[in-house]
């Protein structure tokens, strides 16, 4: 094992787990605990763990070119592809002032706490699988299916929806997609529009990632980064459209039933080494 090798294995995990309900930060940081070592700095950790999701994000912005680019041939279009941004805009807002404001204690009291990411993969696991169950058991028809339908007070919602995934663990994608089924998306324009909040969203956290902790990085350091933003975007792209299919058959139970069970395991985890610690002999 070496730092390229974490950088590439890191890279590989944000990619496949950006988009998916199960927290890519929330999985980076378990990897990076587990076989991560001293190979990077913890203050690097904690910028790359950010900024390379910019790569994934950017896949988003190749692969929905056609559906989010202001370029279009007609007024009309023009005009419905603005009240789209618009509602992006808004639906970022809250993730904007509330990350502003609890950026630090974010950084201090959750980012590498692996008992919180234990819990909150569990309890969204839950939430996830009771969603399906309810919406099974009940025969509940989403009541917006189309961008069109989707109102400026819905996406705020939605948007502080996303705010919950600032703890570690949670999912970006999983809450603002969890959010937006309560208030009566479709399961695929739910996950488009979390999509689509992630484009901004995480170009304002690579953005305030940068001026924090300035960029200093050293040469290598900016090549770790390169590599892996362009990693993530190769595997962000291809789980995307595979994601895309999936939902449009598949309910979100799947995801649920893996967070819970990543969960206990981390917790297991930690029980048997906090026992192994307090049992280990001691030489006198």
């Amino acid at each position: 094992m070496n730092a390229i090798i974490l950088v590439v294995i890191l890279a590989i995990v944000e990619g496949i787990t950006e988009f998916l309900p199960v927290s890519s930060t929330g999985h980076m940081i378990l990897v990076n605990q587990l076989i991560g070592g001293e190979y990077l700095s913890p203050t690097f950790i904690n910028s790359f763990l950010i900024i390379i999701q910019l790569g994934a994000i950017l896949s988003v912005v190749v692969y929905f070119w056609k559906d989010i680019s202001p370029f279009v041939g007609t007024k009309k279009e023009f005009g419905l592809r603005l009240q789209l941004w618009m509602k992006i805009i808004v639906g970022v807002l809250p993730a904007m002032v509330i990350g502003l404001l609890l950026d630090d204690i974010i950084d201090k009291y959750f980012m590498n706490n692996t008992l919180i990411i234990a819990i909150t993969l569990i309890v969204y696991g839950v939430i996830f699988i009771g969603i399906e169950v309810v919406y099974k058991l009940k025969d509940i028809k989403p009541k917006v299916k189309r961008f069109a339908g989707l109102k400026y007070r819905t996406a705020f919602l939605i948007g502080l929806f996303q705010c919950l995934a600032m703890i570690p663990g949670t999912s970006r994608s999983g809450a603002t997609i969890i959010g937006a089924l309560l208030l009566g998306l479709s399961r695929p324009l739910a996950a488009e529009f979390s999509f689509y909040l992630a484009i901004p969203t995480m170009f304002g956290a690579t953005a305030l990632k940068l001026l924090k902790n300035g960029l200093a990085f050293t040469e290598m350091e900016w090549s770790y980064l390169a590599l892996g933003s362009a990693i993530a975007f190769v595997v962000a792209y291809i789980v995307i459209k595979w994601f895309m299919d999936f939902i449009k058959k598949r309910s979100f139970a799947s995801f649920g039933l893996y967070r819970i069970i990543l969960g206990i395991a981390v917790i297991i985890l930690l029980h048997s080494v906090s026992y192994t610690h307090l049992t280990l002999p001691t030489n006198r």
